[in-house]
């Protein structure tokens, strides 16, 4: 059975799989609509790999079932394996042969017939920016290059469903937008991304919904809007150049909290254009004028440090280590 129009690329319940006493993942359920990014967000053991080796045919769940492009995870492993392509934390390209020559063996890998393989090879290499390293070692590639030759091995298969297992970890920003934008047109040609990431500005500007795991459990999902308002912290600032209209502003707007100092107020919002407005309104009918006004939300930092309490800065750098958990 292949997916339906309303049938989502990926589907799992109940995902479990320890090693040992050791339990890795925990009653995972995770639904990807067709053509949309997923972002799997965690800090490093939090077993999002594992769940890309599940999802992938690489490694059985101990409990759970899913369904891939389809067609059920257990029962249909080689038509899922048909279906996906998988980009790893660690590269797939071999830096002794060109990446034309890379190229050229993932096609045979996929048994495509020799004029396809290289009509894909030339087509991918062109798509990719990489005509003009094409004849050249991969190990000379830079690391944006090696990471964009990965990809282009991926879509040799023309996957419905690509997993990025962290793929612009060590990047710098420069090809780390690059392979945002590869990511962005992959999907709008109506393939499916599943990333993990530690890069949370990374979830923020590609997924269309994220799940936050943490210790093998998935504690919050849903579109990165949606987690910045699980955490409070949202306000209004209000600044004044004139002491009375501050003093006045503070009456009007009963439970704001004053910087006496700074001539300034800040008001609990979840920074929705309603809750605005109704602040505006109350200055308005006190004929009170703030001089800047400054809107604050809770970004995904805050999301992460308040779910899973990994402190920012070991996200921020996001090592290039493999989990230690797989």
């Amino acid at each position: 059975m292949t997916e339906t129009k309303h049938e989502p690329a990926i589907a799992a319940t109940g995902l479990r799989k320890s090693y040992g006493d050791k339990t890795v993942l925990d009653d995972i359920d995770l639904t990807v609509p067709v053509g949309t990014i997923f972002s799997l967000l965690g800090p490093n053991g939090a077993g999002k790999t594992t769940v890309v080796d599940i999802l992938s045919t690489l490694i059985s769940a101990d409990a759970g079932r899913a369904r891939i492009a389809g067609h059920d995870l257990t029962a249909e492993a080689q038509a899922v394996r048909a279906a996906i392509g998988v980009t790893g934390q660690f590269s797939a390209v071999d830096g002794l042969i060109t990446g034309e020559e890379n190229m050229l063996l993932m096609a045979d890998l996929h048994h495509l017939p020799r004029a396809t393989g290289r009509r894909v090879t030339a087509e991918l290499l062109e798509r990719f920016d990489l005509v003009e390293a094409a004849k050249k070692p991969a190990s000379t590639y830079s690391g944006g290059m090696k990471r964009r030759l990965d990809i282009a091995m991926t879509l040799v298969g023309d996957p419905r469903i690509i997993f990025l297992d962290e793929p612009t970890t060590g990047l710098d920003p420069r090809s780390r937008h690059t392979m945002w934008q590869i990511i962005r047109e992959l999907v709008s040609g109506g393939t499916t991304v599943f990333l993990t990431t530690q890069y949370l500005e990374e979830a923020d500007q590609l997924a269309d919904r994220i799940a936050v795991l943490n210790g093998g459990r998935i504690v919050a999902q849903g579109s990165a809007e949606e987690l910045k308002r699980l955490v409070p912290g949202g306000h209004v600032r209000l600044r004044f150049s004139d002491p009375v209209a501050h003093e006045r502003a503070a009456i009007a707007l009963s439970g704001s909290t004053r910087d006496d100092a700074a001539l300034a107020l800040q008001i609990p919002s979840d920074g929705s254009q309603r809750e605005l407005r109704a602040i505006l309104d109350r200055l308005d009918t006190a004929d009170i004028e703030a001089d800047e006004l400054s809107v604050h939300t809770p970004d995904l930092d805050d999301v992460f440090f308040a779910l899973t309490g990994d402190p920012v800065s070991s996200r921020s750098t996001a090592s290039a280590d493999r989990e230690t958990v797989r």
